[in-house]
Order: C-alpha cells, then structure tokens, then sequence
C-alpha cells in the first residue's frame, strides 16, 4: 500500500494508458466483425470459412503478433499502433462468430414483419436486427473486453509502457509490490469495461426491461 501512495500518478497514467490501448481495438474490432457477422449469417456457404477462418486468428500468440506487426505495418517496435492493430485482429477473432449468432437469434418472424411492414433491408438491419441482436453481441464484447486488458500486458514485453511494466518492473527488481499492484489494476479495469458495456447493453435495449423486477 505504501509503494501505491507513493506511485500514484505513474500508475494512474499507466492505466490511462492500458485502457485506451485495450478499448480502441474494441471499437475497431466490433466495426469489422458487424459486416463479416453479417456475410457470415446471411450466406450459408461463407459461415464456417469466415468463422473458423477469423477464430484461427486467436491462435497466433500475442507476443509473437507484436512483433510482427512492425514487419507489416512499417512502424517502430514501440509504436503503441503494433498493440492496437494486434488486438483489433484478435477482437475480430472473437466477435465475427458473435455477430452471426445473435443475428440468427432474431426470430424470422419479426423479420417477415418488418418486411411487410415496407422497412427496406437496411433500416430492417440496422433498425430491428441489430438492435436485437445487441444481448448476443454484448456477451462477446465483454469477453473481447476482459481479453484485451489481459492481452496488453503482454507488450510490456517490448516496452510499451501500461500496466504490464508493473509486471516487468517488479520482475527484475524481484520486488512485489508493483506486481501485486499491476494485478489488481488489471481486474478493476477489465471489470470497470465489463460493467460499462453491460450498462451500454442494457441502454440501447430499453425493452428487455420492461416487466422486470425494479
């Protein structure tokens, strides 16, 4: 607790620091993963090659594809931008089979309805499937949230600063203090995202709501 007070301001930046590099890839991840989903669902023949084919993605090792992406990508080994485009890989990863689910989850007879109703298939896309398939599609981000806080530390490696260079830091001066507290950081950071998509979730679904408990 004592070494904590005493680093505050450098562990407050780190987690700064680590959140942005752990919600970017989110937000990119979930803007790729929504069409693919899409192509996935509504093509039978596509489902398993963009399924499994973006699933085998997860399989690279973390640190490996970091150091990769300054190969592909032309930019220095520290460039926080290795991190972002790597995570945004693995997010996509995770979501594409996500998408597709909770798109199938929307009964066919609100969609029929829709379409009797005269809604065109992209406001019927964006206007009542989507929006119903936001539980489904929620589930996996949070896992996607959870797994990038986790997967950044890893660059630590490289020495992108965040929060994995409490573990680093501690690690060569054999001292626990840091790690300990790299650790906590960790947990409250993957649980402030997972409760702020669930409140995201639960905001743009309004109807899940009604009749339930108070």
């Amino acid at each position: 607790m004592n070494w904590l007070l005493t680093h505050l301001d450098e562990v407050g930046g780190l987690m700064v620091t680590h959140a942005v590099l752990s919600v970017i890839p989110l937000v990119i991840g979930l803007v790729v993963a929504v069409p693919l989903g899409w192509l996935a669902w509504r093509y039978r023949l596509l489902r398993t090659p963009l399924v499994a084919g973006t699933g085998l993605l997860y399989t690279i090792p973390s640190l490996a594809l970091f150091i990769l992406m300054p190969l592909v990508l032309g930019t220095g080994i520290l460039d926080p931008l290795n991190v972002v485009v790597a995570l945004s890989v693995y997010t996509v990863a995770l979501l594409v089979r996500t998408v597709a689910d909770g798109l199938a989850s929307v009964p066919d007879e609100v969609l029929q309805a829709a379409t009797a109703m005269g809604i065109g298939p992209l406001r019927r896309f964006f206007g009542v499937q989507l929006p119903l398939a936001v539980p489904v599609i929620a589930a996996g981000l949070r896992v996607a949230a959870v797994s990038n806080v986790s997967i950044v530390s890893v660059a630590a490696l490289l020495g992108i600063a965040q929060l994995g260079s409490l573990f680093t830091d501690g690690f060569a001066r054999n001292f626990l203090d840091p790690i300990i507290v790299g650790i906590v950081a960790c947990m409250v950071l993957a649980l402030a995202l997972d409760l702020a998509i669930l409140a995201v979730s639960r905001a743009v679904t309004p109807w899940l709501r009604v009749g339930s408990p108070a």
